[in-house]
């Protein structure tokens, strides 16, 4: 398959302050240390309008800058029905959110619809769990997650898209 112009990923949880914009910090990091960021976009979303315009929660971003990465640029948006004819993939954090994206998809998009944790299998897990409500570990498991998929996610990419293995 030939490459599009540029692979777009958009990640998807509910306010878009925890989970989506970590998922987003975390591939972000990974197409850039494998030189790839000229070829592979990435956004996030939530399904919810709760966090409009801030950046990530305090908790994420804590974990993510003492893992090298970054997210105070990131800012909470919410996902639009258009956003299915921009992105390649748009990856919900968990099966509510899946459900929600599912009643937005337009028809014969639905094969842009993924499962984040699909893309690490052998986990056993489905669902990337919500750590809004939760103490700090609860971010560290969530980071741990994020990364293991968002490997898988890069590989699926780079394997469909990319011609590469």
């Amino acid at each position: 398959m030939n490459a599009p112009q540029a692979v777009k990923v958009l990640f998807v949880c509910m306010g878009n302050i925890c989970r989506s914009p970590t998922a987003q910090g975390v591939l972000r990091k990974l197409v850039r240390d494998e030189g790839l960021d000229h070829c592979i976009e990435i956004d996030s979303a939530g399904t919810h309008a709760y966090h409009l315009g801030e950046p990530p929660d305090p908790r994420a971003q804590e974990t993510a800058r003492a893992r090298g990465i970054d997210l105070s640029d990131l800012r909470a948006r919410q996902v639009e029905p258009n956003d299915f004819g921009r992105f390649h993939y748009v990856v919900a954090m968990d099966h509510d959110n899946y459900a929600r994206l599912r009643r937005l998809c337009p028809p014969g998009m639905e094969g842009r619809l993924h499962l984040l944790m699909d893309f690490a299998p052998d986990l056993g897990v489905h669902e990337v769990p919500d750590p809004y409500y939760g103490g700090q570990r609860g971010f560290e498991q969530v980071f741990d997650l994020i990364e293991l998929a968002a490997r898988g996610l890069l590989d699926d990419i780079k394997a469909r898209y990319l011609g590469k293995d």
